[in-house]
């Protein structure tokens, strides 16, 4: 039964001085099948907030889907827009509340984006924690070597652009070495001017730089 289950990715969020990123690669497995290679794992939640899931494909794209309708609703009812610690802290009763019927959403979840004081990341588990991250995470099979990468090249007051690029480069490095992770790279940048994509042209280069062919 496990190993029916699409999963198998790398996740990464980058805290900058004007901005997040939050980026991710394209690949669904199978155990050892690579069941998708379209797959869509950073989603728009609203102008100013993504997320990205790892783990369980079908848990990941439900829980967006859920909390994008309620942020939704959020706006309309209340008149203002949801601040990322609204958004984070609602996913994270959500998944608790799953937790404990012991049947759990089987992921890890990195939200980033607008917050009261500024821009920030909040990274979920399947338990239903909700940690504040003030400078990067990863998420996912590869994460531990994308954290190779943003330990050792992330620095304070990055620029949004600096910080994509450094995205990108931390899943090469999970992209090499990682099984579960590969086929593209989808970077979105969110800062005061709202959500918007990094162009594929740009991720195609700095890919093939470090030596990565997809």
């Amino acid at each position: 039964m496990e190993e029916n289950i699409k999963k198998g990715t790398t996740t990464v969020g980058v805290v900058c001085r004007d901005g997040v990123v939050i980026a991710a690669d394209k690949r669904a497995s199978m155990g050892y099948l690579i069941s998708n290679k379209e797959v869509d794992k950073v989603f728009k939640i609203s102008d100013f907030i993504a997320m990205t899931i790892a783990g369980s494909a079908a848990d990941g794209q439900k829980l967006a889907q859920y909390l994008k309708a309620e942020m939704d609703m959020y706006r309309m009812n209340v008149g203002v827009e949801p601040s990322l610690t609204v958004a984070s802290n609602l996913m994270a009763n959500i998944v608790f509340g799953r937790a404990k019927t012991f049947i759990p959403y089987i992921v890890q979840l990195i939200i980033g984006g607008k917050d009261t004081d500024g821009f920030a990341l909040y990274t979920l588990d399947m338990g239903g924690s909700n940690i504040k991250e003030t400078k990067f995470n990863s998420t996912g099979s590869g994460s531990p070597m994308a954290f190779g990468v943003l330990e050792d090249l992330w620095k304070e007051n990055m620029s949004v652009e600096e910080g994509a690029d450094l995205a990108v480069k931390a899943l090469a490095s999970a992209i090499k070495r990682d099984m579960g992770t590969g086929e593209g790279v989808d970077v979105v940048i969110i800062d005061q001017n709202g959500y918007r994509k990094v162009k594929g042209e740009r991720i195609k280069a700095i890919l093939e730089a470090k030596s990565v062919r997809l």
